[in-house]
C-alpha cells in the first residue's frame, strides 16, 4: 500500500484508493445497513499512514492533514470519518500528554491500527456543561491506583475499542468546573466496564454506546498528562475539534452534491433530464454555494490554526457553523430532488441526509456555536 505524505493533496489521493480497494458504495451500505464498524477498512486507512502522517517529527499534528482525510472519507464511508475524528483526538493528546511507555503501548498500536481509541467524555447529565455535571468519580487507594464509578453515555466505538482516555473527577468542584478532572488510559478489556449499544438514527458503522464502570481499576501509570488537569488537555484540542467537525460535514455536503448532481442530469421527466428544470437548478446552485463557502472558511480556518492566530478560534467556529448548514441543506435539497428515490435504502442519499444531523449538535450544537461567535466575533455579551 502507498504510504501518504504530510501534503494535503496527497492525502486526500490515498483516502480515495484505499476507499476503492476496501470500500465501495455497495460495502459501505453494507456495513450501515448492519451497524458493524469495517474493522478491515479502519486497518487499510491506517497502513496507508493516514494516521501517522497527520504528525510531524516534533509530534505536531497537521491540521490540513486531517480536514483533507476527513472530507475525502466523510464524501463516502461517513461513519469511518466520524471514527477518524476520535482517533485524530486520541492522537493529538498522547502525543502531547503521553509518557514515552505510553506512547509505546498505546499510541503506536493506533498509529498502525492495530487498535483503535475511544473518547469517553460526555455523561447522561451533561453535554455542553459536562465538566460541572461529570459524576464519574476515581478514587486514589492505598496503592497508588484508582477506582473508577460512574457512567459515560454517547462515547464512540466503545464496545469493541482496544482502550478508551476516560475523564473521571479526581478533586471535588472547587472555583473552576474544569478542575479536577484527571485522564485515564483505560484498557477496554478492563474488568468491571459494560458496554451498551444505543440504537441511532444516524453513523450507524459507528456504534454510540452507554458505558456501565464499577470499581474499575487503572494503574497510576494510566494517568494521562498530569491529575486533576484533564479537562484543560481537552480543552486544548476544541479547536482542532471543530475544524476536524466542519471538515466531516463538508464532506458528507460534498458527497450528497454528486449524487443529487448526477440523478438531475440522468433523471428524465416529461422528456428532458430533470435538471433542466429551473427550480431544481437552484437548489442545487445554492446548495453548491453553500459547499463553497464552507470550503473557503475552513481553508481560512485551517490556515490560522497552522499558523498558530489567536483569530483561529472563530475562523473554526464560522466554518463548523457553515459546514453544518451546507450538510443539513443539500441532503434536504438532495431528498426532494430525487423525490421517492431519494428515501430508498438502496441509495446513498438517504444516509447522507440521516448522517447529516449529527454534526448539528456535534461536538457543540449550532446554536452554542452561535452564541460563541455573538461574544468572540461580535463582541456582544456572554449568552450563557
Amino acid at each position: 500500500m502507498t504510504t501518504v505524505t504530510r501534503q494535503p493533496k496527497a492525502a486526500t489521493d490515498v483516502v480515495r484508493a484505499v476507499i476503492s480497494e476496501h470500500a465501495p458504495a455497495n460495502r459501505v451500505r453494507e456495513f450501515d445497513e448492519a451497524e458493524r464498524f469495517d474493522h478491515e477498512l479502519f486497518h487499510a486507512l491506517a497502513h496507508a499512514g493516514l494516521l501517522s502522517g497527520a504528525l510531524d517529527d516534533s509530534g505536531k499534528l497537521s491540521h490540513a492533514h486531517q480536514a483533507a482525510v476527513l472530507t475525502e472519507l466523510a464524501a463516502g464511508p461517513t461513519s469511518m470519518a466520524v471514527a477518524f475524528v476520535v482517533q485524530y483526538m486520541a492522537v493529538q493528546l498522547l502525543s502531547a500528554h503521553g509518557t514515552p511507555a505510553q506512547k509505546d503501548a498505546h499510541l503506536a498500536p493506533l498509529l498502525a491500527g492495530d487498535v483503535h481509541a475511544s473518547f469517553a467524555l460526555s455523561e447522561p447529565d451533561g453535554g455542553t456543561d459536562v465538566a460541572r455535571a461529570m459524576k464519574t468519580t476515581a478514587t486514589r487507594l492505598p496503592d497508588g491506583s484508582y477506582s473508577i464509578s460512574g457512567r459515560k453515555r454517547w462515547i464512540g466505538g466503545a464496545m469493541d475499542c482496544g482502550y478508551m482516555l476516560l475523564l473521571a473527577r479526581t478533586t471535588e468542584i472547587g472555583t473552576s468546573a474544569i478542575g479536577g478532572i484527571t485522564t485515564f488510559i483505560v484498557p477496554r478489556s478492563t474488568p468491571g466496564i459494560e458496554t451498551r449499544e444505543i440504537d441511532t438514527m444516524g453513523i450507524r458503522s459507528l456504534a454510540q454506546t452507554d458505558i456501565f464502570l464499577d470499581d474499575v481499576r487503572v494503574p497510576a501509570a494510566n494517568v494521562l498528562g498530569e491529575p486533576d488537569r484533564g479537562f484543560r488537555q481537552v480543552i486544548g484540542t476544541l479547536n482542532g475539534e471543530r475544524l476536524n467537525a466542519a471538515a466531516v460535514a463538508l464532506g458528507i455536503a460534498r458527497g450528497a452534491f454528486d449524487v443529487a448532481l448526477d440523478w438531475a442530469k440522468s433523471r428524465e421527466a416529461f422528456g428532458r433530464p430533470i435538471g433542466a428544470f429551473q427550480a431544481l437548478q437552484h437548489s442545487l446552485v445554492d446548495a453548491r454555494l453553500k459547499i463553497e463557502s464552507a470550503v473557503l472558511l475552513l481553508e481560512r480556518a485551517v490556515r490560522a490554526a497552522e499558523a498558530g492566530d489567536p483569530s483561529g478560534d472563530v475562523d473554526s467556529a464560522l466554518a463548523k457553523l457553515a459546514a453544518s448548514e451546507a450538510a443539513t441543506f443539500t441532503t434536504d435539497a438532495g431528498m426532494r430532488l430525487m423525490g421517492g428515490w431519494g428515501y430508498a435504502r438502496e441509495l446513498p442519499m438517504q444516509r447522507y441526509f440521516r448522517d447529516a444531523r449529527l454534526y448539528t449538535f456535534a461536538p457543540l450544537t449550532d446554536e452554542m456555536i452561535r452564541n460563541y461567535l455573538g461574544e468572540k466575533m461580535l463582541g456582544l455579551p456572554r449568552s450563557y
